[in-house]
């Protein structure tokens, strides 16, 4: 085994995917990034709100009001030097503190996506994305035409967790025999033209759960294999750009449809970088010096240990919620990272009690004075939320000269069409409850089984 782990380690092949994929993924975060600021919602959802929900651990981290909008301008500016590929080691470590400082800022607008982002670019730290066709390769004339297999399979193998990952969490007796939640969700669809109406079709609802299932476990493998390749592409474009089409999720589909040509011989990338030469009049030949890029002994052991331990990371860390006892979609613990995409629609209400624990007074808050329509839709389903807003109105009315407070609440939630039922214990003083790794034994437990992975 270690004989064929050194002899992998020693073959190369063309930068050129590794520079296409840098050039888009760049220039697709800089879009981001303006479209973003262009909606207002740097403002809406991080200079106006007065609280927002921290990762346990990472409560240190918060929007600094309007220098907010400096660190979306870093963010953007460094991903035109990645794109570009000038002072691309700078450019790709400030691009990853920035965006993922974003995204710690307030989890309320947690999306799988954006975790992606993060440990995509936290990867392209560690690989010579700018070896070839970039300011870097022309400003030192050290162009580098071929790099080591591994630092392109490291990017592929990230994907394809994503992909095989997503599917196996869509094996649950949810998605599959109730097409849940896409039966709520493609009914509100019937104004878009042409398929609108196959949206109200049950039949086409359950079409989609079993495609996407097929789809997700599949699409790794079908990129792999050469003869399968184009096919597999063609289920990309068309997968991404329809989901594009019924859920605004922003540039990820885009960003998946670029990580799939990485699956395609370098010939293809050459084509590319060709057609951006045009534009751009760019001398495509001058990076072609057939020059093979070679890390020390000791650079790659550690490049290698990193990812190695990165990727464990990602393998095991979706897994972590059997640790819990309870359903997932529930509960919730353990369920972000874990590549659960679309899985549950959830909606309910959550009434905060302030009582006297002396007096025995009692009132109830008025969640408008705090937080925004969209913290509270997020806050009502999620008990990590719940629990860490009940500490901040324990704080504020201490603050405001209210003694022995304790902090209970009032919540009912649906969980995928399902009839709303009480969330989290009533008579449980949530002031004097710790947030940690631990199970959160105050939730009330689900009164329905939801089978599978």
């Amino acid at each position: 085994m270690r004989y064929y782990l050194n002899e992998y380690f020693k073959k190369n092949t063309e930068a050129a995917p590794l520079a296409v994929f840098r050039i888009f993924f760049g220039l697709m975060m800089l879009i981001s990034i303006i479209r973003f600021w262009s909606y207002g919602w740097i403002g809406k959802l991080y200079v106006k709100p007065t609280f927002f929900f921290s990762y346990y651990g990472f409560d240190f981290i918060k929007p600094i009001g309007v220098y907010t909008y400096l660190i979306f301008v870093l963010c953007g500016v460094s991903s035109v030097f990645v794109a570009i590929g000038y002072k691309y080691r700078i450019g790709i470590i400030t691009f990853f503190l920035s965006f993922t400082y974003i995204e710690l800022m307030d989890k309320t607008t947690y999306l799988n996506h954006y975790y992606f982002i993060s440990i995509l670019s936290f990867l392209l730290i560690f690989l010579p994305a700018n070896a070839y066709y970039s300011l870097d390769a022309k400003m030192k004339r050290t162009s580098f035409q071929k790099v080591p297999n591994w630092t392109i399979d490291a990017v592929k193998l990230l994907f394809g967790i994503v992909y095989f990952y997503a599917g196996l969490a869509k094996l649950n007796s949810d998605w599959l025999q109730k097409a849940m939640p896409l039966k709520i969700w493609l009914p509100s669809k019937y104004d878009i033209p042409l398929i609108g109406d196959l949206m109200q079709q049950e039949w086409m609802h359950y079409a989609f759960s079993y495609t996407g299932a097929i789809y997700d476990l599949t699409i790794p493998f079908l990129l792999m294999y050469k003869k399968t390749r184009v096919f597999g592409f063609l289920m990309v474009v068309v997968f991404h750009v329809l989901t594009r089409v019924l859920f605004p999720i922003g540039m990820f589909p885009y960003i998946m449809i670029v990580g799939a040509l990485l699956f395609f011989d370098s010939s293809v990338h050459h084509k590319i970088l060709q057609f951006i030469s045009k534009i751009c009049g760019v001398n495509k030949t001058n990076f072609d010096t057939n020059r093979r890029l070679v890390f020390q002994y000791s650079k790659t052991r550690i490049m290698t240990s990193v990812l190695g331990l990165f990727f464990i990371i990602q393998l095991f860390l979706p897994f972590r919620y059997m640790l819990y006892p309870g359903e997932l979609f529930w509960t919730e613990e353990g369920y972000r990272f874990s590549w659960r995409v679309m899985l549950m629609e959830k909606a309910g209400y959550a009434n905060f009690k302030i009582v006297d624990g002396e007096t025995g007074n009692r009132f109830y808050v008025d969640n408008d004075d705090f937080l925004t329509p969209f913290q509270q839709k997020q806050m009502a389903t999620q008990p990590d939320f719940i629990l860490e807003y009940a500490h901040y109105l324990k704080t504020h009315f201490e603050n405001q000269g209210h003694q022995n407070i304790q902090v209970f609440v009032e919540s009912h939630v649906a969980l995928n069409g399902r009839l709303s039922s009480e969330y989290i214990d009533p008579n449980v003083d949530l002031g004097k409850q710790k947030e940690s790794f631990k199970h959160k034994t105050w939730i009330i437990p689900f009164k329905d089984e939801i089978k599978g992975l």
